[in-house]
């Protein structure tokens, strides 16, 4: 790990001033993704700023009947939150379904939307990358692509976004509220606010430089059967190979977001409304565009079938 300053920021418009003065300064709160990228020489930030002393570490009711969730609430103490556990199930079960429990314990909502999306071939050095520097190339393209993106990839990059908490943010029509450097204020609905890839993988959000989360607002609870089903390697401690965060009503309509085949978490209009005709006709309105490898084409029918599984629970 190199050198590096510190400071504890002690406003949130401080934070974000003394962000935007250096380019390579860095927030940490939880760090449980920034520090493992630190040792490993991926992010080499001069800098780094406190934000754990500002106070965004609450949840509280809205007077449109939603949830402002503050930037700096740890991800255990939303999954275990008494009205998300009622009123927004699907985002207590993402939750609980990601990473450990230590983890959990630790990482915040802000920083859990900021993850680094992730890719083999991004943690090694050695190999070429256009996330970590621009332009080197995409070792994943013809390389091992077993748990790349399958929709909404780019000549530059195939990786998929880690996040399971950010799926059920996107299903439930989410809003980030941040602050910038200047002192202005904005809310980036969570479909706008990441990026796909592009020619510039490396910009992963929407987010100006020093631009700062305050906080994460969820609208009025819409009921319905809220369930998240996450496929993976192994039962715990794993990224998804598909993961399906969905809403689904009584007379069969709902709201469905998946998982691990693209580098944000996605959500068609055109699946959502093809939800009553059942799994097949969703998932080929999700994958509509799908450029899958011959090692990852799997995911295009593993889609499907845990769509089908989770329309099945809907119905009990």
């Amino acid at each position: 790990m190199r050198a590096f300053t510190y400071e504890r920021a002690a406003t949130i418009e401080a934070a974000a001033k003394s962000a935007a003065a250096d380019p390579n300064a860095k927030f940490i709160a939880g760090g449980t993704n920034l520090l493992d990228l630190m040792k490993l020489e991926i992010e080499t930030p001069t800098h780094l700023i406190d934000v754990n002393g500002l106070g965004l570490d609450r949840i509280e009711a809205t007077p449109e009947g939603g949830l402002r969730i503050g930037a700096l609430v740890r991800n255990t103490d939303l999954a275990a939150h008494e009205t998300v556990r009622r009123d927004y199930g699907l985002l207590s079960r993402a939750l609980v379904a990601g990473a450990s429990g230590q983890l959990r314990n630790r990482a915040t909502t802000a920083g859990n939307l900021l993850q680094r999306t992730r890719c083999p071939y991004f943690y090694d050095t050695n190999q070429p990358c256009n996330k970590r520097q621009p332009g080197s190339g995409c070792s994943a393209i013809g390389g091992f692509s077993r748990q790349h993106a399958v929709v909404g990839t780019s000549e530059a990059c195939i990786a998929t976004h880690p996040s399971d908490m950010a799926i059920a943010m996107r299903a439930l029509d989410a809003v980030v509220e941040t602050v910038k450097p200047d002192g202005s204020r904005r809310s980036i609905p969570i479909a706008e606010f990441h990026r796909l890839p592009g020619e510039t993988p490396d910009i992963e959000t929407v987010l100006e430089r020093g631009e700062f989360i305050t906080a994460v607002l969820l609208p009025a609870p819409i009921g319905g059967r809220q369930i998240y089903r996450k496929v993976r390697d192994r039962a715990s401690y794993a990224f998804a190979l598909v993961s399906v965060g969905a809403v689904i009503q009584p007379d069969g309509t709902g709201r469905v977001a998946v998982g691990g085949i693209a580098h944000k978490p996605w959500r068609v209009e055109a699946a959502d409304a093809a939800l009553p005709k059942g799994a097949r006709a969703a998932a080929a309105a999700l994958l509509a565009d799908a450029r899958p490898t011959e090692q990852n084409r799997f995911k295009v029918d593993l889609v499907e079938r845990t769509l089908g599984a989770v329309i099945a629970e809907a119905k009990g």
